[in-house]
């Protein structure tokens, strides 16, 4: 697939001058009306920030045997999980063009039945994209990236979706990161609501503590959804509720009320936020002790041992 000129508002410098004339060219960059992303790359002011734009742009550059891949992809799917400043594109083994600041470049397979298109731009599917992200990137993202895929398909078909991503990552030509990959999808679930729920599910395993249900409902004795958990240990009646603050700010009454039902139920309830996902020895403390509570006593964690 060829991506034309000016698609998006990015163009090849070049072909503009061949169409503007060089002053007329010369007179929109210095007025601002243009904008230089990589050399030879020109784009309109005001889409020059724009993923599609800086998609275009890097097709541009890298010609029609390029294609949108990675972080790139997974956002131009809809996924938001991975901020990433850089346009990735993937171009086939052999290949001579090399990553500079905002573009990274990655070599691999281009099947045709691995590509489509979005926007007039050619994207890697969701499928390889995702079986890619598992193998590749940071773990919280990779993991946040598949359920932020499986929350849009069917819950009837996840199964089968999940069944086709797992036999991407046994077929890859590449193997590293391949048993991480499939760790990772065995635990998304497509039921977290946020990147950081998902980063926090991860954060509990990594350590040591059982897999928590994410997002499991409560329910009164009339059948009724009291409550909806971001991650639950049931049996045990111990909830991680992770406090975001664009979610719930404004919300502390309202929060400390249900936190105070919960607790008359026989619950307790851990709440937490970005700092404990960015340093978790709080977190690894507060669940050590409340496990205790029930009576369960957990081994040290990998990660703890390392601290000691």
């Amino acid at each position: 697939m060829v991506v034309h000129d000016g698609l998006h508002g990015a163009y090849l410098r070049k072909g503009l001058a061949a169409r503007l004339g060089r002053h007329q060219l010369e007179a929109a960059i210095s007025d601002g009306r243009l904008g230089k992303i990589w050399s030879g790359i020109l784009a309109d002011a005001d889409r020059i920030l724009d993923i599609r734009t800086r998609a275009s742009a890097a097709l541009l550059l890298h010609g029609d045997r390029s294609v949108v891949c990675g972080p790139t992809a997974a956002r131009l799917h809809g996924c938001t999980a991975i901020e990433s400043g850089d346009i990735h594109v993937l171009v086939p083994y052999g290949h001579c063009l090399r990553s500079r600041p905002g573009l990274a470049v990655h070599n691999g397979p281009l099947p045709e039945e691995d590509i489509t298109e979005i926007d007039a731009l050619p994207v890697l599917s969701a499928e390889r994209t995702l079986s890619d992200l598992l193998c590749t990137a940071r773990p919280r993202d990779a993991l946040a990236v598949a359920d932020q895929v499986l929350a849009v398909i069917p819950v009837d078909r996840r199964e089968m979706f999940r069944a086709r991503i797992t036999q991407r990552l046994k077929d890859r030509r590449d193997p590293r990161g391949t048993r991480r990959g499939m760790q990772l999808l065995g635990l998304a679930t497509g039921r977290a609501e946020s990147p950081p729920e998902s980063w926090l599910l991860l954060e509990v395993i990594d350590l040591g503590f059982p897999p928590p249900e994410v997002n499991w409902s409560l329910y009164s004795v009339t059948g009724a959804v009291l409550y909806r958990l971001d991650l639950a240990w049931p049996d045990q009646r111990i909830a991680l509720e992770y406090n975001g603050y664009a979610v719930h700010a404004g919300r502390e009454i309202e929060d400390g009320f249900r936190a105070e039902d919960l607790r008359r139920r026989g619950w307790i309830v851990i709440a937490v936020t970005i700092d404990d996902l960015q340093d978790n020895r709080r977190l690894e403390q507060t669940l050590r002790v409340v496990f205790e509570r029930r009576g369960i006593r957990m081994s040290v964690s990998p990660t703890a041992a390392r601290r000691i």
